[in-house]
């Protein structure tokens, strides 16, 4: 029986694949400027999108008032922490993207009743501390100042549209919904605390 041998084409293909290349990570480059380079690392880095919308979900269920202050001083923590690490540099080394998702996925999850004064110190401390997270990624060759401000301004977006959703829910099993969407928020940050620890070797 006679074997039969793939064009030299196909083989070139599969041998180009077998070649390794230096991957760069973690700033995401849209080709289309600071702002939107920023706005494409928000969207694409779950360690900060789902604390934001978590902190949303809470907000939502405090009422309209807490949610319009979580609108307005989210986007300008995180601004304020990311130039703070722009002008300081360095990096927070504790396993902070995965306390945020068990804190505010157990927030959103239990149905704390906080008052709003409390629900704009969450939101104020998760700008900041999120915010100086990203400081490094953006900082040298990465898009500075105008990142933060696409971050920002997706911050914003995105907490107007899911606070005012959650707020428009009336329905008891809606809510419960919103609790059920925290406690899955929670099981992943522990999933993620877990892994953390375990990469260090703790």
């Amino acid at each position: 029986m006679r074997t039969r041998v793939p064009p030299a084409g196909t083989l070139a293909f599969f041998a180009a694949l077998l070649i390794s290349a230096r991957a760069d990570a973690h700033l995401v480059t849209t080709g289309l400027g600071p702002v939107y380079d920023g706005i494409g690392h928000l969207l694409l880095t779950p360690e900060d999108l789902v604390p934001i919308l978590a902190l949303a979900l809470y907000a939502g269920l405090r009422g309209a008032r807490a949610g319009r202050l979580a609108l307005f001083v989210l986007p300008l923590s995180w601004m304020l922490g990311g130039l703070l690490a722009l002008g300081l540099g360095g990096a927070i080394s504790a396993p902070v993207p995965a306390l945020s998702f068990i804190l505010i996925g157990l927030l959103v999850a239990i149905d704390v009743r906080l008052p709003d004064g409390a629900v704009a110190t969450l939101a104020g401390s998760l700008g900041l501390i999120h915010g100086f997270l990203n400081g490094p990624a953006l900082a040298g060759a990465g898009p500075g100042a105008l990142g933060l401000l696409g971050i920002a301004a997706v911050a914003f977006v995105l907490v107007a549209l899911a606070s005012a959703l959650v707020v428009s829910l009336k329905a008891p099993a809606a809510r419960i919904a919103v609790r059920v969407a925290g406690s899955w928020i929670a099981a992943i940050g522990l999933l993620l605390l877990g892994w953390t620890l375990r990469t260090r070797g703790v």
